[in-house]
């Protein structure tokens, strides 16, 4: 069995690709893969990383949403790229072609189609990207990570899955968690991060919030900057008067390697809303106060929130509300009311879909030999 993968541009496209190679390779050991990205993404970098053979399409970027002259030359460019991906699928013959969002998934796909190899695109968010809304046309089969998805695209083709996640995200505990942080478990753990990057307005807000806590240690805060944020955040926290070194229950950390046990231990959680986050969070069951970055396209990261807030397993501040005070009451808010609490963490427990990876496996598996 030969299978294309391609997702490129963010974390949030890779991962949930290299989560469903994963998957599949667990149950297809024998499963050849090749991973399609550009040269110039994250992908380029992180998948020969794990072992996968990479090849890369030279892509000039999206398309604007209004007319310009570059928007010609980009559509040349993809009418080539189209032709270097028909190549790329001659010459490793796939029995079936996935895809989980990217610009570069538009030319590895159609080209796919073209050749009548099986497709399959999965869209992780609320509201369907560009590129899969195009690709929704052509592909035989879409796995969405969100019900409200479903009625984006072809309801003849459409699965609701869920979205990918790690399967170390379901496998750590709190008692590791805890240990790892040097935290104790007789209060209460608040995690933030704003992804990978890091998300200003987040990591601003909270100096006054962690200011604050470093006199009252009734609860314990581990923050995630993101690498470029980090120094400014410290700077800042030290002309506040946080000495770090000096405390045992706030931890400032510009990034984790091993995310899943900091959820695991996690009572409450200051995220972002991208939708693999969102999975992760779910998966363990995790409340959330979501905070969606307000330039993601097309807005989706509200959207994302908003379903979680609208089943009450999230409350949601939008990045142009957000202040320090705001958040702080917030904090303390919820992890006063331990009821509450556990009521929105049981209702982010029933929006998680941890078994997602293998349903869309077994999607892949099953269009790999002529199933559909």
């Amino acid at each position: 069995m030969k299978i294309i993968m391609s997702g490129g541009g963010t974390g949030g496209h890779i991962y949930p690709a290299l989560t469903l190679l994963r998957a599949v390779q667990s149950k297809i050991p024998e499963a050849e893969f090749l991973y399609v990205g550009t040269e110039h993404g994250l992908e380029a970098d992180i998948v020969p990383k794990e072992g996968v053979p990479f090849r890369a399409l030279d892509l000039a970027g999206g398309f604007e949403r209004h007319f310009t002259l570059e928007n010609f030359k980009r559509a040349a460019n993809a009418i080539l790229s189209i032709k270097k991906a028909g190549a790329i699928v001659k010459e490793f013959k796939p029995d079936v072609v996935v895809g989980t969002g990217g610009y570069v998934c538009g030319p590895i796909l159609l080209a796919a189609s073209l050749e009548h190899v099986p497709t399959l695109i999965q869209e992780q968010n609320v509201v369907a990207g560009i590129t899969n809304k195009i690709l929704s046309k052509f592909v035989t089969k879409i796995a969405v990570g969100s019900e409200r998805a479903l009625k984006k695209f072809p309801a003849d083709k459409t699965t609701y899955t869920g979205n990918p996640i790690r399967r170390a995200v379901l496998e750590g505990t709190r008692a590791e968690g805890l240990a790892a942080y040097n935290f104790v478990d007789d209060k209460p753990v608040v995690l933030i991060s704003g992804g990978s990057r890091g998300a200003r307005s987040i990591n601003r807000a909270m100096i006054e919030v962690l200011a604050h806590a470093s006199t009252d240690g009734s609860i314990q805060f581990l923050h995630v900057t993101g690498r470029g944020e980090y120094d400014d955040v410290t700077a800042r926290l030290k002309d506040a008067g946080v000495e770090l070194n000096s405390l045992d229950h706030i931890r400032v950390e510009p990034y984790l390697y091993d995310m899943p046990r900091a959820m695991a231990m996690a009572d409450l959680a200051v995220f972002r809303a991208g939708a693999t986050g969102l999975a992760e969070l779910t998966a363990r069951g995790v409340p959330s106060i979501l905070i969606p970055y307000p330039f993601a396209a097309e807005n989706h990261q509200e959207f994302n929130a908003r379903e979680l807030v609208e089943a009450g397993a999230a409350r949601m501040i939008l990045n142009k509300d957000l202040t320090s005070e705001g958040l702080e009451r917030l904090i303390k808010e919820l992890i006063g009311e331990r009821d509450r609490l556990r009521s929105m963490a049981e209702a982010s427990k029933r929006l998680g879909r941890p078994q997602a990876a293998d349903t869309i496996a077994d999607m892949i598996i099953a269009l790999s030999t002529g199933g559909r």
